[in-house]
């Protein structure tokens, strides 16, 4: 730590741009956006929006039009700042990270960054004017002020927007998979071409898991099995081989801290419950926050264990921290970007781990550079899992050209100089002892398992598990988008290439070596023959099978723990943001190195020769100091976290903000009250101040004040059925930190137990493999309100077996017609794709006078056949990656939420026949057997 704080100012200082800049950072915080649109909006003169086109949108990849009628929700306009806002931005930044400056880690709330950075509100005005001209509904406003979200039908997008929308075909990561996507660039109109930076959501092309299954490589002989002698990761092992036992007995656990996950899967909060109790942790269940507008919470397969491993390694790493999980819902076109965007601008925590990303070749305009530059001004931590494709991120990506599956290329977020990125290890194969039970490093079982047995540091190497099955290693190289940060200096190894380097640090990721445990109800990570998981301490009761994985999405949730460790320690109760000058400023010191740092110099990442995978070796090796296999190397979290600068500024006492409701499913137009309560993580003073509350992505409602007790209750009601999501942001006082806490409710539309209803719907016309859609319309009558679920049905072999649709539950709260809109896929491989990837987003069209499965001519035999088929998917997703999108398909249906599942493989390779069929839809009331079913017939013509 010797002359830390000079070291740190020189490695900042040639970020500062000028003294005038400085100055403004010191008296720019009152300024009010300036507008910047002079003109009328208008479709009479356009402009292309560069890099609006999705790289995988190719022709040859094109499977039709989308239906015209086919409605996009979340579409999302994102706005540059001007050149002085970003000079002000960036000469904040730095101010912000530079211990000698008086604006050093003084953090900027939501709204002041939105005063400051965001858009003025007549330029917002304008636009939303302009979008709603176009037949589109505003959904939000981001608090920054940079992003509307809106919704309308793909109709409105292409006149809007100067485009046509596509399905498209395409191999990802080894199976065929349906996207759609605008097939040329997008244009706006010339007058707004200045202040709109991207579009996003126009398509589903999402971001990607970085973890891998266990069951893809063969298992090595801390938990230690008593009945093989295996050794795996529990939560004990990892507390001891990188040294944070000593935190915990210090003190440290993460209390007053809070970490955000995001995900694109709703989880089951049992399974974390029981992985907790496995590892011999106190149960402390996580926050769950449902994104607004993203649609109906729902499961989907490889995504939900993703979010089930994030949120328990986590937590039990950071057993006093408070862990919220931001995850995306139904909506197709949503995924974790969008949950990782709302969690900054709502500052929902001061640390924010991602397990998700993208290869930056197949980026394109998604880039979230511009939230995670709010980030750091606000103090988060953006935490990414830096891909398990090693040195060529981009190879899984089958509808690439070679060449660009083979370049070097790394992964999105952890590339972005806002972003910290943990690459992968694993326990050195130079000795067998150290994957050996009973040897130096591991405790024998002797009758029972033994779950924490790892008995100091084991060596480790760069991970790399290639196989014929893949590519299985740590991401790490150059990026080809972002120059070198200045603070990405001092430490030999580091490359002069003039490109920011992938990754910072690295911990375990390996599947194999020996890979970690996890408990969760998605079956793509459980063996072919298991039928549970964790409901016999970590394993399964029946077959006494375990369920476990790897890859660097583990290493990203482990390290949130331990800066949740450092951040208490240290006294930052109000985060630290960009952490990355910290550790190369450390790293640079060869004596605190030696200490803090565990120097990887064996293994590699790269793509190798032979494989079946590469034409030639490609990638990286680790070696002295900083390599791009392992970065840093690993830590020793406790020489760490005492080399690490105290907090200089005034030390504030962490807080707890939480939000519970009165009644956590209110009845629509009825009264909720929520109660906020904010507590000290001294436990021995009362925070005093206000609190803003924002409901549903709306304005803040200022002005609450807290009582004595530091206490205050809120009631409103709500319009409309399903997920409504409440944020209480405490803003802190003299002597406490601010803190954000989030509940969410669901309100329903129960019955009134008398009156009917009646169902219409429009017809359908469609071209041939591509989605139509019919408005349904449910009619009241004699005073009926409640919710009406809504199903589909035909008799149609053709249509049972090779189409797929949605249909959502229509809601009656008054006198006034309720609609849904059906669309039906006619693509039989679009509705298989849709089914691998997407959970309960499709499901097959049940047989007319049949209802809730999935019946065709045979009856049981097809739903048989459809369960071996599952069965037989699940198998193959353990022992090969490429095929572990394939997974069990779980119906998801509750009161005021959509009806969601997902159908079999279909009886024929080809599309639905042209032709003309009719359709049965049927209603019945959730909650009352009195309120007598209607039903209604359609066509659908295709042609």
């Amino acid at each position: 730590m010797k002359n830390f704080a000079s070291r740190l100012h020189q490695y900042l200082l040639p970020l500062c741009l000028s003294a005038s800049l400085v100055f403004a950072v010191n008296t720019a915080q009152a300024s009010v956006p300036q507008a910047r649109i002079s003109g009328e909006i208008s479709n009479a003169q356009m402009t292309a929006l560069p890099g609006s086109k999705h790289p995988l949108a190719q022709a040859q990849f094109d499977s039709g039009r989308l239906a015209a009628g086919t409605r996009i929700q979340g579409i999302s306009l994102y706005f540059s700042r001007t050149q002085a806002q970003e000079a002000d931005l960036q000469a904040l930044l730095a101010a912000q990270q530079n211990p000698a400056s008086a604006q050093y880690h003084k953090w900027l709330t939501p709204d002041q960054f939105a005063a400051r950075f965001g858009m003025s509100d007549a330029d917002l005005a304008k636009v939303k004017s302009w979008l709603e001209s176009q037949g589109f509904s505003i959904d939000s406003v981001a608090r920054s002020r940079n992003v509307i979200r809106f919704s309308g039908s793909v109709a409105q997008v292409e006149s809007a927007f100067a485009t046509e929308m596509h399905h498209y075909a395409l191999s990802v990561r080894g199976t065929t998979e349906t996207h759609f996507a605008p097939s040329t660039a997008l244009s706006v109109p010339a007058a707004i071409a200045g202040v709109v930076q991207a579009v996003h959501n126009l398509d589903d092309f999402r971001p990607h898991s970085h973890a891998v299954s266990g069951k893809s490589v063969t298992a090595r002989p801390a938990f230690t099995s008593s009945q093989t002698q295996n050794v795996y990761f529990a939560p004990g092992d990892i507390t001891t081989i990188y040294d944070v036992q000593k935190m915990y007995n210090a003190g440290y656990t993460g209390t007053g801290q809070t970490i955000a996950i995001v995900g694109q899967s709703a989880i089951a909060v049992s399974d974390l419950e029981a992985f907790q109790n496995a590892a011999g942790l106190t149960v402390k269940d996580p926050t769950l926050l449902l994104m607004p507008g993203t649609g109906t919470s729902s499961t989907f397969s490889g995504d939900e264990s993703e979010s089930d491993l994030d949120l328990e390694w986590s937590s039990a790493i950071a057993k006093g921290a408070d862990v919220t999980f931001v995850y995306t819902g139904s909506n197709i076109n949503y995924g974790a970007f969008d949950a990782l965007q709302y969690a900054i601008d709502n500052r929902l925590a001061n640390i924010i781990s991602s397990s998700y990303g993208t290869c930056e070749t197949e980026l394109g305009s998604s880039s979230l550079e511009s939230v995670f530059a709010q980030a750091a001004t606000q103090g988060q931590t953006i935490i990414a899992a830096s891909g398990d494709d090693g040195s060529t991120d981009c190879f899984s990506f089958k509808a690439l050209t070679l060449a660009q599956r083979e370049a070097l290329a790394v992964d999105y977020p952890a590339s972005s100089p806002y972003v910290t990125g943990l690459g992968g290890t694993e326990i050195s194969t130079a000795s067998s002892t150290y994957i050996t039970s009973g040897s130096a490093y591991w405790q024998a079982a002797n009758g029972s398992d033994v779950t924490a047995s790892a008995l100091q540091y084991i060596p480790e190497q760069a991970w790399n598990e290639d196989s014929s099955n893949g590519l299985d290693s740590g991401g790490g190289g150059a990026s080809d988008l972002f120059a070198k940060p200045s603070w990405q200096t001092g430490v030999p190894g580091i490359p002069s290439d003039a490109k920011r380097d992938v990754p910072d640090i690295s911990l375990n990721a390996s599947t194999g070596l020996p890979g970690y445990l996890l408990c969760t109800s998605d079956t793509t990570y459980w063996a072919s023959s298991q039928v549970a998981s964790c409901n016999s301490g970590f394993r399964d009761a029946t077959t006494g099978l375990l369920t476990y994985a790897g890859g660097t999405s583990f290493a990203a949730p482990i390290f949130s723990g331990m800066l949740a460790l450092i951040n208490q320690q240290q006294n930052y109760n109000t985060g630290q943001g960009l952490i990355n000058p910290t550790l190369y400023t450390l790293a640079a010191d060869s004596s605190t190195y030696a200490s803090a740092f565990h120097d990887i110099t064996a293994g590699d990442n790269d793509c190798r020769a032979g494989s079946a995978n590469c034409s030639g070796t490609i990638g990286f090796s680790a070696g002295t100091g900083y390599d791009q296999a392992t970065g840093l190397g690993t830590i020793d979290l406790y020489n760490l976290a005492n080399a690490w600068p105290a907090s200089t500024g005034a030390t504030l006492t962490g807080t707890t903000t939480t939000v519970s409701a009165s009644n956590p499913s209110p009845v629509v137009g009825a009264t909720d009250t929520f109660t906020i309560t904010v507590v000290s993580a001294s436990g021995t003073t009362v925070p005093t101040g206000t609190v803003n509350i924002t409901i549903d992505s709306g304005t803040a409602i200022t002005g609450n004040t807290l009582t004595a007790n530091g206490t205050l209750t809120y009631s409103t009601s709500f319009s409309t059925a399903g997920s409504h999501t409440i944020i209480a942001a405490y803003s802190g006082d003299a002597t406490h930190s601010a803190s954000t806490g989030t509940a969410s409710v669901i309100a329903t539309a129960v019955s009134s137990g008398k009156g009917s209803f009646t169902i219409a719907a429009t017809n359908i016309t469609v071209t041939q493999g591509n989605v139509g859609t019919s408005t349904i319309t449910v009619t009241p009558a004699g005073g009926y309100t409640g919710t009406v679920q809504l199903s589909l049905s035909t008799n149609n072999t053709d249509i049972q077996n090779d189409t797929c649709f949605t249909l959502g539950s229509a809601v009656v709260s008054g006198t006034a017609a309720a609609t849904q809109t059906l669309s039906i896929d006619t693509s039989a491989s679009s509705c298989i794709a849709q089914g691998a990837a997407r959970k309960g987003q499709s499901r097959k069209i049940n047989s007319a006078g049949f209802g809730g499965g999935i019946k065709g001519s045979n009856g049981p035999l097809t739903a048989l056949s459809v369960l071996a088929g599952l069965i037989f998917a699940g198998f193959i997703g353990r022992y090969a990656r490429k095929f572990r999108m394939l997974a069990v398909v779980i119906l998801l249906a509750t009161v005021g939420m959509a009806l969601t599942g997902c159908g079999g493989s279909s009886s024929s390779s080809g599309n639905a026949p042209k032709g003309t069929y009719t359709l049965t839809i049927t209603g019945t009331d959730s909650s009352s057997s009195s309120i007598p079913t209607a039903t209604t017939t359609l066509t659908l013509t295709i042609q």
